[in-house]
């Protein structure tokens, strides 16, 4: 764990107290391996730290969603509070699990994705609304339950609500890139980033 600093002083390893080096072992352990992102803040609350961990590790690695379109909402989330560490680390994430490339790159610049499955475009769609305006509407909301029902609406719920909290986190407290990345998203607009409708192949294809 580097000692990077950022709007908080973010202990080393050897600087933690029992209860801080507890929930360091139990996040190195399982299946983030490392701890990164808000988890460095978050650790100097011991026991916030600890409900946090076990919330995000189930949101990130065990909802009903596949992880390529669970790593969709987190990047639509980062890309909307320009939250730079979130991007850059779920960006990754999202490609290893096969989200096309092109996608990625088109939230990254504020553009509308052309998805070729409407899985894909049901959440990016349900993601982007929810984080713009609060809510979905009931043509939206209702898409996620016919396809992952109940459950899984709830669960793509959680996402969202969950990664808006670690990325006005990392904000707040600037926690920093890797020493050497770019940071990954312009500018687009002040405060937060309004994410165009998702396209369709057809309207690309028109486009070129």
């Amino acid at each position: 764990m580097e000692n990077t600093m950022g709007r908080l002083h973010l202990p080393a390893v050897d600087e933690l107290s029992d209860d801080q080096r507890k929930i360091y072992d139990e996040v190195v352990s399982g299946p983030r391996g490392r701890l990164v992102g808000p988890l460095r803040a978050v650790i100097h609350s011991p026991e916030l730290a600890t409900r946090w961990s076990r919330l995000g590790e189930f949101l990130r690695y065990s909802t009903l969603l596949p992880a390529k379109l669970n790593e969709l909402a987190i990047i639509v989330v980062g890309r909307h509070w320009n939250s730079q560490l979130e991007f850059y680390i779920h960006a990754e994430a999202a490609k290893v699990a096969g989200l096309g490339a092109d996608c990625i790159e088109a939230i990254r610049l504020g553009k509308a994705p052309i998805f070729t499955g409407d899985e894909e475009r049901e959440i990016y769609e349900y993601a982007r609304l929810l984080v713009q305006a609060g809510n979905v509407p009931d043509g939206v909301h209702a898409a996620i339950v016919d396809r992952w029902g109940p459950r899984g609406a709830v669960e793509l719920t959680g996402v969202i609500g969950y990664y808006t909290m670690v990325s006005m986190t990392l904000n707040a407290h600037g926690i920093p890139l890797p020493d050497g990345a770019a940071p990954p998203l312009p500018r687009l607009q002040d405060g937060p980033t309004c994410l165009p409708a998702s396209g369709r192949p057809a309207e690309a294809a028109n486009r070129g």
